[in-house]
């Protein structure tokens, strides 16, 4: 207690001033309140980083199974970012353009307006099968078409064979059909498999769909890693979805494969631009069927094809000297 004594005459003013020093009770609240705040944030920044650390996890883990991985092919640098393509077993619409070679496959093909390669313009045309040498020679010359008007021509080689029409693109030094490791396909590539869709639209012959890689090895090399088998695979599903999307009936293609670097085009280069191709396989019908033989029930009484037949010698030098290499 203070006093303030004033004087006014005879009289005297005091003045009480009251300071209270509460040192119980709750003079410190605001300080446990304080800490059990902090805590509580510390707390939720805890759970928020364990979180994180689980998607990246996640996110790893698919990567090394099936989506890609942080070294890719070649550069080391890319990752595939393509994703896991949507899909189940439940839905079954068909790709757009397909409806008529889907349910009809050995009946007329509607005309979508655009004369192809196979259509003048005059009304639908019936499917057409390629069997005689001379008639894959004429199917040769179309891919050929289609790869000048992609601009493409130095990235496509085409060999008949006693097999069938053997079609391989590639890529080049300056340009690459996808992604260095990845399954992304260039816009112009994706523009002429689509175009080749419409093509195959018309034609009964069935396909085998090859993919390639060069010998460029990714760096995880436990089986569970994403590897040159996968991306070979990857990139052969990506170019038949781009043949379907272009109007091919789906039972057009009977074999998709991924040969990794298991069969390259320049041996003494096996990190070469020419080994990362994807190959079309144009199947004569009597190859077709021996193909599906192989790995289904044989119909009765049915024999190999006259073009099933190991080719000989000569036919095999024939066929090498066919296969340049585009430098």
């Amino acid at each position: 207690m203070s006093l303030d004594k004033k004087k006014d005459g005879n009289a005297a003013v005091i003045k009480k001033v009251s300071r209270r020093h509460d040192d119980g009770g709750h003079s410190g609240a605001w300080k446990v309140a304080f800490a059990d705040f902090v805590l509580a944030l510390m707390c939720l920044f805890l759970v928020m980083w364990l979180l994180a650390s689980r998607e990246q996890e996640t996110m790893a883990q698919l990567l090394r199974n099936g989506g890609g991985s942080p070294l890719a092919e070649g550069t080391q640098s890319r990752i595939e970012h393509q994703g896991t393509p949507h899909g189940s077993l439940i839905p079954r619409e068909l790709v757009p353009g397909q409806q008529a070679t889907e349910s009809r496959p050995n009946s007329q093909v509607k005309s979508s307006g655009q004369p192809s390669a196979l259509d003048d313009g005059n009304g639908p045309k019936l499917r057409h099968r390629y069997d005689s040498a001379a008639d894959l020679q004429k199917l040769a010359k179309m891919m050929s078409d289609l790869s000048v008007e992609a601009g493409l021509a130095g990235n496509i080689q085409t060999v008949i064979t006693p097999y069938g029409l053997r079609v391989m693109l590639h890529d080049t030094d300056k340009q690459g059909m996808f992604e260095r490791g990845s399954a992304v396909i260039n816009e112009r590539f994706k523009h002429l498999l689509q175009k080749m869709g419409q093509m195959f639209a018309h034609i009964d012959n069935q396909l085998l769909l090859v993919g390639h890689t060069d010998s460029l090895q990714y760096k995880g090399q436990d089986y569970a890693a994403f590897s040159n088998w996968s991306l070979s695979s990857n990139r052969a599903m990506a170019a038949r979805m781009q043949l379907l999307l272009g109007g091919m009936a789906s039972n057009g293609i009977l074999q998709v494969v991924g040969m990794a670097d298991r069969a390259p085009l320049d041996p003494r280069h096996p990190d070469a631009a020419l080994n990362r191709r994807i190959e079309l396989l144009v199947l004569t019908s009597g190859q077709a069927q021996t193909v599906a033989a192989m790995f289904g029930m044989p119909g009765e009484g049915s024999q190999p094809a006259a073009g099933a037949e190991k080719p000989s010698a000569a036919e095999l030098a024939a066929l090498k000297q066919q296969l340049r290499l585009v430098p």
